[in-house]
C-alpha cells in the first residue's frame, strides 16, 4: 500500500518537473522569436529598399 501511494506521487512530480520545463522552453522560444523577428523584419526591409 505505501509503495503504490509513493509511486504515484513520483509519478505527480514528474509530470510536474515536465510540465515547468515544457513552460520553460517555450518562454525562451517566444523570447528568442522576438528578438528574431524584429531583425529579420529588418534585414528584408533593407532588402526590398535595395532591390526597388
Amino acid at each position: 500500500m505505501w509503495l503504490k501511494a509513493h509511486t504515484k506521487s513520483e509519478r505527480g512530480a514528474s509530470m510536474v518537473e515536465y510540465a515547468l520545463l515544457v513552460a520553460l522552453i517555450a518562454v525562451i522560444a517566444i523570447a528568442a522569436l522576438r528578438a528574431l523577428g524584429t531583425q529579420l523584419s529588418t534585414n528584408f526591409s533593407e532588402v526590398t529598399s535595395d532591390i526597388a
